[in-house]
């Protein structure tokens, strides 16, 4: 947390105590001032202290290892560690244990058992201290550095024009400062002109600062200074005078030569034959030429400080659509930008111009853009003539796709976007199966109808953005720009080939007709465009080879893991429709009496051979594709309608589901468990919630609404994998849930791995502090199981007892086990 008045500092708290109760209670109580680190062992501390210099250390006087006293002597010796403030701790109140604490450098002591407010206001002292240190001595080195590094002349002089102060040791200004100067006059340090006018100017010279312009001759030219003059009063009681110089010679003869260059620039743009218009950032016009006002309509004076789209309506010549003007764009993007060729000028007075050439940046010396400039020229004439031109040039006569050399412009474009915003560029090659048979049946008249109706539908099932040429022949192309993933052009292939079942009409006759497509995808098997179309024409040939009326892409592996990945989801999405999705049932055990205390239900799915698919592969893929929701209320419903048979049997066997992040984001969802325990006729306290840590923590408020709507249906709530992500302690108060669960990943390696083992007990400590219930995961050993029980967690699950069983397995385990 942030103290207040002090908001860019986020303070670390260092507790050094043998006793981790004491170091909980510090921490809920310091919690609010900043970040609580912690250490068990004073000689242990000093390493954590040196990696993340503490702001205050609480530190207790009685450890085993080392002692308070020792750990403060060592760290006030030490020049590294010497300022930063020690509270001790302590169970004891007698004066000499105060006494001892603050000879040993210690600045406060705070006695057992704590007053919450009385130490937290202990703690914050010591850091506003220390926060007003750091201020205090940050502000007297910047102080120094300012006067010393300020790029001016700073003086200060008495009422007799003697020299008090310069900060110029070196005689960077005038050579007259070299030395000792303390006491002479002004006239024989500065040069004439200079103090002449300061003593000229002593008599106007108030407490407000006084400011004028020096020019300075000599031999090397011209100097300009800006004095700035003020009268000042020293501690001793004596007035005296502030003279602070500044060198503004280059901006005086940048002002000049500013003047000369601007002068030659108007003449220059007043005589050239194109239109030009400036505007400030914001494109604001701040000048126009001759040609410019002639095209606009507009007068400079009339047009200063409009809006550049006010006094150049651009648009499109087609379309007759606004155009935004291409001087945003370059103000945007920092480039010369051209304009567009369709692009119309309508004049103020309504004559019409075609319009082209482009719009540029104005940077400064820094290289920051400050404004742009947009210059233009009439094309009426020349447009109609190119345009005409231009289109035969790169469309195909029949139909009026782009060919090849339109196709491989726009390809090399898209690969470059591709590579340059980290997305892809698909091409797909297109070809008409047995089309040399039908144009020869057919005659080459019906055969160019046949291309163009192809023309048509293709162009009807692909998205304006996507460009789609004719090669020639029966050969079209479909790009793909800015595509986001390779499964899209797995999509649109799809579609395209389904899309071939309705048959074409030629002289009034019915014919099928289908295609085989070619797909390569840049960057993933293409280095460039040409290389991209090469490919994808090796595809489009295996798609022929493997019996025409598909699509193949030119990678194997790329082709073979999407076709996994489609089958997959396919077989999910049957799964889910026709409710064949497997629920098996993991037992939970206490670990003490070997009894059954509840179950565990975990979806399972099977391919179209029975081979059961590993929910790591299909559950990512659930998630995905917004399934997970289908999935989990089906499992759900599943698990409930299990326990009511168990209920029915006389086993009181609670059941508990694992919850997706995406359930708990459907507001309908307590309505959902609502509804499952009602049709099904269970007890809410027989159902059981799983949710990861990790999930809670992504929106802790709404989490905290929801469990609580949850739990007053009478459920209980799990929190699933604890340890493995990271949690509040004080957001883990507020969910108010029942079960924490120790992830399976500590307990397997709990005999075998020191920090696992702590970390096992620490969750179980926690866990009992809270009032929470405890099971450990991934139980495999009968020695893992003896370790549980010492550490006091009396549940469990796990390959010891029980796999995951179906249904039927799960009701003989039952059987087998009360025998």
């Amino acid at each position: 947390m942030l103290l207040s008045g002090y908001t860019n500092t986020v303070y670390r708290i260092l507790i050094i105590d043998d006793d981790i109760q004491n170091i909980f209670v510090l921490e809920d109580i310091l919690s609010p001032l900043g970040n609580i680190y912690f250490s068990e062992s004073g000689s242990n501390a000093f390493a954590l202290i040196d990696k993340i210099k503490p702001d205050v250390i609480l530190l207790d006087i009685e450890m085993p290892d080392m002692d308070g006293w020792q750990v403060c002597r060592a760290l006030k010796a030490d020049p590294r560690y010497s300022d930063i403030p020690i509270i001790f701790i302590t169970g004891h109140t007698e004066p000499e244990f105060e006494r001892l604490a603050l000879e040993s450098g210690g600045v406060d002591f705070i006695t057992k058992p704590f007053n919450a407010s009385i130490c937290c206001l202990r703690v914050h002292t010591q850091l506003q201290f220390r926060q007003q240190n750091h201020l205090i001595v940050k502000a007297k080195e910047e102080l120094q550095q300012l006067v010393n590094q300020v790029p001016m002349l700073i003086t200060y002089w008495d009422s007799s024009g003697n020299n008090l102060f310069s900060n110029d040791y070196s005689g960077a200004w005038f050579e007259t400062l070299i030395g000792h100067i303390d006491g002479q006059h002004i006239s024989t340090i500065f040069p004439p002109e200079l103090s002449a006018a300061v003593l000229r100017h002593q008599k106007q010279t108030t407490s407000e600062p006084l400011k004028y312009i020096v020019t300075v001759k000599n031999q090397l030219g011209t100097s300009f200074y800006e004095v700035f003059q003020s009268k000042m009063k020293s501690a001793a009681g004596i007035d005296g005078y502030l003279v602070t110089l500044v060198d503004v010679s280059e901006v005086k003869h940048a002002k000049q030569a500013l003047y000369s260059e601007k002068e030659r620039l108007r003449v220059t743009l007043n005589s050239i034959g194109d239109a030009v218009i400036a505007t400030d950032t914001r494109g604001l016009i701040t000048f126009m030429n001759p040609i410019a006002e002639r095209m606009t309509g507009w007068w400079i004076k009339d047009a200063l400080h409009q809006k550049i789209e006010t006094v150049m309506q651009l648009r499109d010549s087609n379309t007759r659509h606004t155009l935004l003007n291409p001087l945003y764009i370059a103000l945007r993007e920092q480039r010369i930008v051209a304009m567009a060729l369709n692009s119309q000028l309508t004049a103020r007075g309504g004559q019409v111009f075609a319009v082209e050439d482009s719009a540029a940046p104005i940077r400064n010396e820094n290289g920051e853009v400050i404004g742009a400039i947009m210059v233009f020229h009439d094309v009426s004439e020349a447009m109609a003539m190119a345009m005409k031109m231009s289109h035969l040039a790169n469309h195909d006569q029949l139909t009026d796709l782009p060919n090849r050399i339109l196709l491989q412009d726009r390809l090399s474009v898209a690969c470059s976007a591709a590579e340059s915003f980290g997305n892809k560029a698909a091409a797909l090659l297109v070809d008409i199966d047995h089309f040399k048979y039908l144009n020869d049946s057919l005659g080459h008249q019906l055969g160019d109808e046949m291309i163009c109706l192809m023309a048509q539908r293709l162009r009807s099932l692909i998205p304006p953005s996507y460009t789609l040429a004719r090669l020639g022949g029966d050969e079209f192309v479909i790009l793909m720009s800015d595509a986001h993933s390779v499964e899209a052009s797995s999509v649109l292939a799809t579609k395209l080939v389904e899309a071939m079942h309705e048959p074409f009409v030629l002289a009034g006759q019915k014919f099928s007709v289908s295609i085989s497509i070619g797909i390569s995808v840049f960057p993933n098997d293409a280095n460039d465009a040409e290389e991209l179309m090469r490919h994808a024409d090796v595809a489009m040939y295996r798609a022929k080879q493997e019996g025409r009326n598909r699509f193949s892409f030119f990678s194997h592996d790329l082709e073979s893991s999407i076709r996994e990945r489609h089958q997959l989801e396919t077989c999910l999405r049957n799964a889910i429709i026709h409710d064949e999705l497997f629920v098996h049932y993991q037992p939970k055990i206490n670990l003490a009496t070997n009894e059954i205390i509840g179950a565990e239900a975990l979806v399972r799915l099977t391919d179209s051979e029975g081979v059961f698919i590993s929910p790591n592969e299909f559950i990512p893929l659930a998630e995905e594709t917004g399934l997970i929701i289908k999935l989990g209320k089906q499992v759900l419903y599943k698990a409930c309608q299990e326990a009511k048979s168990w209920l029915d049997m006389g086993l009181n066997i609670p059941i508990s589901v694992n919850v997706a992040v995406a359930q708990f984001a459907d507001p309908h969802f307590a309505n959902i468990i609502e509804k499952a325990l009602h049709d099904y006729q269970l007890p809410a306290e027989l159902l059981e919630l799983e949710i990861t840590e990790t999930a809670l923590m992504i929106d802790a408020a709404d989490m905290q609404t929801k469990l609580y709507q949850l739990k007053s249906l009478g459920i209980k709530i799990s929190i699933d994998d604890f340890g493995t992500g990271y949690s509040s302690l004080a957001y883990l108060k507020k969910f108010n849930v029942d079960v924490m669960k120790i992830d399976m990943s500590f307990v397997k390696d709990m005999l075998n791995n020191k920090h696992d083992y702590e970390i096992v007990k620490t969750i179980i400590s926690l866990g009992q502090s809270m009032g929470l219930a405890l099971i450990a995961e991934g139980v495999e050993t009968n020695e893992q199981r003896q370790a549980l029980l010492e550490l006091n967690c009396l549940m469990g699950q796990g390959y010891l007892f029980s796999r995951p069983l179906s249904a039927i397995d799960f009701n003989a385990f039952i059987l087998q086990h009360k025998a």
